[in-house]
């Protein structure tokens, strides 16, 4: 079986070299890290190619409306691209390739890499789909990190206090515009936040908490926040000529369709899947939303249970020791539930069979979202509204541990207890660890375990090799790597440390930022600080991030995109559920924890649903009139939409001029009209006007508007007629 496994990676690395070679890609080989492994370097075996690929996307985005005008070029000596014979035709669509419209490196980056997985029979690709079929034996393709760029831009950024245009454009010529999109929104983000932490921070010192004029500026600045980032979005993919990007995407490699169909408008063969089938298959998202509110939930209710009888009921032996048991065992079952729903999301967004790699993100998203949901602030609303309200009539069921833990006690021995009351501080401690504390362990997780494991596993690694077979498969590889040429060895070294890292996912990134919001729309009524951590946190988020890209990932492929997808539906879904939780917190806690004892009976139930639909119905008017003051603003981005269309009127009434329909070209002279001396000084005669009023009778065209028309027939005679109205006038 190994030799029959063997046989087969080589045939399939035989067939890879010969397609990649076939789609115009020059490559090298060199050995992996291990014996197993090859690393295969392409690139375009030709500046041409490139130029080909670069028009014809270009191209392709401008029969999608994405552009607004062709790409060509602007010297009037090129005639077209598919016809470089003269040196003229080579020499302009040189000038526009590095002058007009320069091909960036993200862009040269995605189009190699969309021609290596792009079928062959959609486009002349090569058809490599790492890790399917018969390329199971390709890992993965990836581009390399510019290793001189990434410490100029980590420096460069860890001495500025403020990311601007420039940073932002940067990324998108090297990353891409997905990539671009996520330090867009935070930036914007960070800089929005300037705002509420002012405000929090004057109203933790004034007002306290649970603050009802806290909670209307907080719910107000969500709303313009939200609305503001939408225009944001919208016109930056304008200025970066995305727009619409999402039209042209690809099919999927995955993607299974069920008949083929004509596009109604290019005329095109397209791949059809029934919209039925696919809304059939949506519907279990359903039941899988119940399986994340019930198996979730009811570890996080559960954890939440013992926590509160350990700490505040229970008072008999081991009670240090069983403090802790909450968190471990939220440490141990959150994440594996968490690891296998999100496994289930991707099996049901894989059987919805979505075309194209957005449509196939963004519903991969949306399932995600209702898991990070549930593990993100459930502990919160269980505080906030099961165990403040409801305390005293559910702790006395907790009893089921106290009988539980006696039985490890001696027999007959009464477990001791105390007299439980609600814990007034237990909803803020609670917000402030989530906003606070989890914020730092999250970026230890995020740029300091991944940095420790890899150095960690490399140890490991060296060490197993060094004393297995004794010594023999290290001397192996070393001897396959003593074979690099000195001048490359250093690279390839390079390279075998990129090769294993981890995949970027900036729908990561994205989760924590919206997570965050959701923090500060939801709870920050609770601690008005909140703001204030979170500023602080997003500076050094934004640097952090750009590390993990960096240092701590591989190179992303640069994606384009026209927004921040799905996100800004959770984003707006946060905002609207911000007013109604803010509502009910500042009516059950308005005079604090002390006017709630833990009993319901304190509450009234009509007043707070009152002021939830008020708070709901306040919050949909003023995203309205919000949303229409916004519309109303220019933008950059609007003012390069309407230059463009300007400039496009403009060529085409330029070119529309030498179409000279007029009577004069057709007679051969200036002028307004044909006929008996138009536009001439020829004199009228009598016999002249009755000649042309014969003609026009035995044409049959002697109607009274056509005669009315020919009593003057031209401007001198206008002139002299008028003349002779005005003497007879003063006479």
């Amino acid at each position: 079986p190994i030799q029959t496994e063997s046989a087969e990676a080589e045939a399939a690395f035989t067939q890879l070299i010969e397609d990649l070679s076939a789609v115009g890609f020059a490559t090298e080989v060199r050995p992996g890290r291990t014996p197993s492994s090859l690393l295969i370097f392409v690139k375009l075996a030709s500046p041409a190619r490139l130029k080909s690929q670069v028009y014809r996307a270009r191209v392709q985005d401008w029969l999608f409306g994405v552009r607004p005008s062709a790409p060509t070029p602007s010297d009037p000596f090129c005639s077209s691209f598919s016809s470089p014979s003269s040196a003229d035709n080579a020499a302009a669509i040189d000038r526009y390739f590095a002058e007009e419209e320069p091909v960036t490196e993200a862009e040269r980056l995605r189009l190699a890499y969309e021609l290596i997985t792009r079928p062959r029979n959609e486009g002349g690709g090569a058809g490599v789909t790492p890790g399917r079929g018969r390329w199971r034996f390709v890992g993965s393709i990836f581009p390399l990190h510019d290793r001189a760029f990434n410490r100029a831009w980590i420096a460069g950024w860890s001495k500025k206090y403020y990311l601007d245009e420039s940073d932002i454009n940067l990324i998108r010529y090297r990353f891409g515009e997905q990539v671009a999109f996520y330090f867009a929104f935070l930036q914007s983000y960070f800089l929005f936040l300037v705002f509420p932490a002012a405000f929090g921070f004057a109203a933790w010192l004034l007002l306290g908490p649970f603050s009802w004029v806290y909670a209307v500026v907080n719910c107000l600045w969500a709303v313009i926040f939200f609305e503001h980032w939408k225009m944001k979005e919208a016109d930056l993919a304008v200025q970066w000529g995305v727009r619409g990007v999402g039209r042209i995407q690809l099919p999927r490699t995955q993607f299974k369709f069920d008949r083929e169909g004509i596009d109604p408008v290019t005329g095109e063969v397209v791949k059809l899947y029934s919209p039925y089938k696919r809304l059939a298959r949506q519907l279990l998202q359903v039941p899988f939303a119940a399986a994340c509110v019930l198996a979730l939930g009811g570890v996080i209710a559960g954890c939440f249970a013992i926590e509160i009888f350990v700490n505040e009921v229970y008072n008999g032996p081991f009670k240090q020791y069983l403090a802790f048991l909450p968190t471990v065992l939220l440490t141990i079952f959150n994440p594996t539930l968490t690891a296998l729903l999100t496994r289930l999301a991707e099996k049901l967004t894989e059987i919805e069979n979505y075309r194209t790699r957005d449509a196939h993100q963004a519903a991969f998203v949306q399932k995600v979202f209702v898991i990070n949901f549930i593990t993100s602030y459930l502990g919160i609303f269980l505080t906030a509204f099961v165990y403040v309200p409801f305390g005293k009539i559910l702790v006395p069921y907790l009893d089921v541990f106290k009988l539980t833990v006696q039985r490890f006690t001696a027999e007959g021995q009464p477990l001791p207890t105390m007299d439980w009351k609600i814990n007034p501080d237990r909803l803020t401690r609670q917000v402030i660890y989530l906003t606070v504390t989890a914020q730092i362990v999250n970026f230890a997780t995020e740029i300091v375990v991944p940095y420790a494991k890899r150095k960690l596993f490399r140890t490991v690694e060296r060490v197993q090799s060094e004393l297995s077979d004794k010594g023999g498969a290290a001397e192996r590889q070393k001897k396959r790597q003593q074979r690099d040429q000195p001048e490359e060895a250093a690279f390839l070294e390079r390279v075998r440390d990129e090769a294993e890292l981890d995949e970027y996912d900036v729908a990561i990134d994205y989760r924590e930022m919206v997570v965050q919001f959701g923090y500060l729309s939801l709870f920050s009524v609770v601690w008005p600080l909140t703001a204030c951590s979170f500023l602080v946190n997003n500076w050094i988020e934004a640097r952090s991030d750009a590390m993990k890209i960096a240092a701590n990932c591989k190179r992303p492929i640069p994606w384009r995109a026209d927004s921040i997808g799905p996100w800004l539906g959770a984003l707006g879904f946060l905002s609207w559920m911000g007013s109604l939780t803010s509502a009910a917190l500042v009516f059950l806690f308005k005079n604090g924890t002390g006017g709630l004892d833990g009993s319901p009976w304190d509450i009234r139930g009509w007043a707070l649903l009152l002021s939830i639909l008020f708070a709901e119905h306040a919050y949909l008017l003023v995203q309205l009139v919000v949303r229409n003051v916004i519309r109303k603003l220019d933008s950059p981005g609007l003012q390069k939409e309407r230059s463009e269309r300007y400039a496009i009127r403009k060529r085409l009434l330029e070119r529309m001029g030498d179409w000279d329909v007029s009577d004069d070209a057709r007679a051969g002279g200036p002028g307004v009209g044909a006929g008996a001396g138009a536009g001439t000084g020829e004199k009228i005669t009598r016999d002249a006007l009755e000649e042309d009023a014969r003609r026009l009778s035995v044409a049959g065209e002697g109607k009274p508007e056509q005669l009315f028309w020919q009593r003057q027939r031209s401007a001198a005679e206008t002139i002299q007629v008028g003349r002779a109205l005005i003497a007879e006038a003063r006479e």
